[in-house]
């Protein structure tokens, strides 16, 4: 063998080894934060939204949080709900826009970026994520009042390959 087409291969190689033990790809986490274990993860796009969404725990209601995935953060961009409850946006300020959607429903628009957001899993929130034309209900990945923290992040070639999280 020539001297080359073994350096060649040797090149070959290393980069075959940093694209799988690389961590580029961005994901989204679901950390069960007692344990630090990921509970969850699917990969996204670098501007791809998802939503998080929960039963209000006053007036029972549904709200709907869009999150949307930047470099190594969250943003979250808007909530929708249609009755006003504890807590909940009643006008417009300088943190968001309070507006009414053409279907009724009210949306608060903030596009604040978080490192990563911390939910209890509720006893009747039904808190769920919907991503990649799938619902994962948060009650399945832990225990009613048990915290759950979601962060982007990145992961190597080899997780995903060995299936640790949604493609």
């Amino acid at each position: 063998m020539n001297r080359r087409w073994i350096a060649g291969l040797v090149v070959a190689g290393a980069g075959l080894a940093g694209l799988l033990l690389w961590p580029f790809l961005p994901v989204i986490e679901i950390v069960d934060g007692r344990v630090g274990r990921v509970a969850f993860c699917a990969r996204v796009r670098p501007g791809e939204e998802f939503v998080l969404s929960f039963v209000h725990s006053v007036n029972r209601r549904p709200v709907y949080d869009t999150l949307r995935a930047e470099g190594e953060h969250l943003v979250i961009v808007k909530s929708r709900f249609d009755a006003f409850g504890a807590g909940m946006p009643e006008a417009s300020t300088p943190e968001g826009t309070l507006t009414i959607a053409k279907d009724g429903w009210l949306e608060w628009t903030l596009n604040r970026p978080v490192p990563e957001i911390t939910i209890r899993v509720g006893w009747v929130a039904n808190h769920a994520l919907s991503i990649k034309d799938r619902e994962i209900r948060l009650a399945d990945l832990a225990e009613p009042g048990q915290p759950l923290t979601m962060r982007v992040r990145k992961i190597r070639m080899f997780d995903l390959l060995k299936g640790r999280c949604i493609p």
